[in-house]
């Protein structure tokens, strides 16, 4: 991809332990339908899109701590198809993929948690797509 979709900075939340310098890789199974090795690594411009992402990869995993990385595409990237226009007009969510890696730069600590409220409205909707074999994810 040659045009610039967005400036950055750009982040990815996730409940892995990371240091500056790792690299993100593709390949490793889908955090919402753990049966799918994913072809791209995820990310989004918005710092609390990336914790919602932690968060929520907390829940499926039943445990740990969310994290939330601020990150560089190593290569070119796209609109993830799995939100933009499937679900969301446009890009709102600034939401992107890589089969690139993406470089760690830093942990971000001042993002916005969910509520215990908010959580739990997550992790029913989750249970629902999770029971949904119809559920698709475009990889």
């Amino acid at each position: 991809m040659t045009d610039v979709l967005d400036p950055g900075p750009f982040f990815h939340g996730t409940r892995a332990a990371l240091e500056v310098g790792d690299l993100l890789t593709p390949g490793f199974p889908s955090n919402y339908r753990p049966e799918i090795l994913m072809n791209h690594v995820y990310f989004t411009a918005l710092r609390d899109g990336a914790g919602l992402a932690a968060e929520l990869a907390v829940v499926l995993a039943e445990g740990g701590e969310p994290r939330v990385y601020e990150v560089e595409p190593t290569g070119g990237f796209e609109n993830d198809p799995n939100v933009t226009d499937k679900k969301f007009p446009g890009n709102p969510t600034r939401s992107y993929r890589t089969s690139a890696p993406l470089r760690v730069v830093r942990e971000v600590h001042d993002w916005t948690r969910l509520s215990p409220e908010a959580l739990q409205q997550w992790r029913d909707r989750l249970g629902a797509l999770l029971a949904d074999e119809r559920a698709e994810i475009i990889n």
